[in-house]
């Protein structure tokens, strides 16, 4: 749906992500150009550091990223509902853009379609099981388990047109923002999202959320609608996506079109440095709460994140919103995950403990990606539209364990992290 931003980014980033939520504090924001040090649109310079001893001894070699698995390796593989993910396989069949992934994919792709669009739960595991095999991710330490959070589709309310009840404008993607492609000179940028905006001959950082919120209605991008809550609002550029309602009751989808470039910080961490709030407040509910006790304090408290999410207007037409893969998300079959290990469109198999500890083992497929979902084992789960996904999804911040299910015979991907 762009990207999802994770949920867990309103506390600590990490989508999905996209975005309601618990104690997230310590996951690192996405990488942007200030990582970058030869960058020249870096938003802020960077100074290198004198090298330390430990520096100059050799760092261990990353473990390999995947590991050879066997069906009777994947907890509870017998009893999952494989029928329910076969939807979306076939939509990933279609979507698959990566030259060499849709090579090693084709065979595959085609015997599914001639499977039919309804086999049964049996008939998609003995497909599964002839086609593809098991490889088991792991990190670069060589530990097997990660992160897992979540992020959902959120409701809000608004108009097509400015008013006392609707004041928050939702912009499209500003006529000046400029989208830079540095990696065939600095390689080492082709996984940043790098945006700028001209300053006369110069390419400068783009605004970030307090400079674009001080332009108002001067700011140079179409206002698609206005929506009456600046925090529900901002939950919802978290997320990356999200459905309004209209004062007629119809309802339409904005989905992630673009980003200012700027890294995510955690309001969340913001409040808790500040002594307003505690790790256990920081949640979705807390945030909100203060929120409302202080409504003079609510822009210092959205501008201390500069980043700022861009949309489009998409009808809402039943179906989840678009991933990055370009498809629609179905939700509890659907994750975002870290292209660099894991391409779009692979099926994966899941198992970690939600917070009431019933275990959650299933097969999703890689449909998405998000800033905050930066690791080989690391996803950010999608759980759906409304308020019952949005309390599943705010709930997570699990460790898991993934295996990537790959074509039998076929180069496994190759990972860049």
């Amino acid at each position: 749906m762009k990207q999802f931003l994770a949920v867990v980014g309103i506390v600590g980033l990490a989508g999905c992500a996209q975005q309601p939520v618990p104690d997230v504090t310590n996951v690192p924001p996405a990488p942007v150009a200030q990582n970058c040090p030869q960058c020249p649109v870096c938003p802020v310079p960077t100074r290198p550091e004198p090298p330390s001893p430990a520096a100059s001894a050799p760092a261990a070699p990353a473990a390999a990223p995947f590991s050879v698995a066997q069906w009777s390796d994947l907890p509870d593989w017998q009893h999952d509902h494989l029928d329910e993910a076969w939807p979306g396989l076939l939509a990933s069949c279609k979507a698959i853009r990566q030259p060499e992934v849709k090579a090693a994919w084709a065979p595959v792709c085609e015997a599914a379609q001639a499977l039919g669009a309804k086999p049964s739960a049996g008939q998609v595991r003995s497909f599964l099981e002839t086609w593809l095999a098991p490889q088991q991710i792991v990190n670069p330490d060589g530990s097997r388990e990660g992160l897992i959070t979540g992020y959902y589709e959120p409701l809000i309310h608004g108009s097509r047109w400015k008013s006392a009840k609707n004041p928050v404008p939702v912009f499209g993607v500003p006529d000046d923002l400029l989208q830079l492609d540095l990696a065939e000179v600095y390689p080492e940028t082709k996984s940043l999202r790098l945006r700028g905006r001209l300053d006369g001959k110069k390419v400068v950082p783009y605004w970030s959320r307090a400079q674009i919120e001080a332009q108002g209605e001067a700011f140079p991008a179409k206002t698609l609608l206005w929506v009456n809550d600046p925090i529900e609002y901002f939950f919802l550029q978290v997320q990356g996506s999200g459905q309004v309602q209209l004062a007629d009751g119809s309802r339409v989808r904005i989905a992630y079109a673009d980003q200012n470039g700027h890294p995510y910080k955690s309001i969340g961490r913001w409040l808790i440095d500040k002594g307003e709030l505690t790790l256990a407040q920081a949640g979705m509910a807390g945030i909100q709460n203060w929120a409302r006790a202080n409504p003079q304090r609510l822009s210092e408290m959205l501008n201390s994140n500069p980043s700022y999410v861009f949309f489009r207007e998409e009808p809402a037409n039943g179906e989840g919103p678009k991933g990055s893969l370009g498809v629609p998300l179905t939700g509890g079959r659907a994750i975002a995950v870290d292209t660099r290990t894991i391409p779009l469109g692979a099926p994966v198999f899941m198992s970690f403990a939600m917070p009431d500890g019933k275990p959650m083992q299933r097969l999703v497929l890689a449909q998405d990606t998000g800033g905050a979902i930066r690791g080989r084992v690391r996803a950010d789960f999608f759980w759906g539209f409304g308020a019952e996904a949005g309390a599943q999804a705010g709930k997570m911040r699990q460790q898991g364990r993934m295996w990537v299910l790959w074509p039998k015979g076929a180069a496994l991907p190759a990972v860049s992290n």
